[in-house]
């Protein structure tokens, strides 16, 4: 099976500081093992670009609560309280995106892109210190490519190559992700047989993770 590794393994790989790309909308689509492995073996000073930070104990909300998170990137915060406090005290370091934004970002780093041009921002505070471009007689802001060292997602199923496919919300941000990371680790509900997820299913190839998160024996 491709570079199985169980949760503690995998967080093991990640040291304090590391970039993460972390996927789901709501904890939807996050995955919760690797997480919780992260906590527990106290990981600290966390990039961490997301949609967004979940509540309290749920996803994302686990690294927010344990203090493994000095930044986040993301598109908002106002479910998670504490996430709200860290960037009032001056402990985490809020840098708000909006979401398709965000979502554009990560792809054109995946992708190898310069940045994107987008209207979203212009005469508003996001556009400070930003490049700004005219096309066609509109206003554009130049927003950078977003990639990170690890990617972190959670999928429906995985086969014994890697390919994976996802269900629902957890499509939002999980295949964008995978493009634009050092090392794409994924923690699958299942792992089946090559072959079982049918071709046009398959919403991550192979090819582009590192590794997949099994249970320990």
């Amino acid at each position: 099976m491709k570079g199985a590794l169980t949760p503690t393994e995998a967080a093991a790989r990640v040291p304090d500081g590391a970039s993460l790309l972390i996927g789901g909308f709501m904890a939807v689509g996050t995955p919760e093992r690797m997480i919780d492995a992260l906590v527990a073996q106290r990981r600290t000073g966390l990039t961490v670009i997301a949609n967004d930070t979940a509540r309290p104990g749920q996803g994302i909300g686990k690294l927010i609560s344990a203090g493994a998170v000095s930044r986040v990137i993301t598109s908002h915060i106002g479910l998670n309280p504490e996430t709200q406090k860290g960037m009032i005290d001056g402990r985490i370091d809020v840098d708000l995106v909006p979401q398709g934004t965000l979502v554009e970002r990560i792809r054109a780093g995946g992708m190898g892109l310069g940045g994107v041009l987008t209207p979203t921002g212009l005469g508003t505070e996001v556009e400070d210190g930003k490049q700004v471009v005219e096309v066609d007689g509109r206003r554009f802001l130049v927003e950078t490519p977003i990639r990170a060292d690890f990617a972190l997602l959670a999928a429906w199923q995985a086969d014994y190559v890697g390919n994976l496919c996802y269900m629902l919300t957890a499509h939002n941000f999980n295949p964008i992700m995978a493009l634009a990371a050092d090392t794409v680790i994924a923690e699958p509900e299942s792992i089946v047989p090559v072959g079982a997820i049918p071709p046009d299913a398959v919403k991550t190839p192979g090819v582009l993770v590192d590794h997949l998160l099994v249970r320990a024996s």
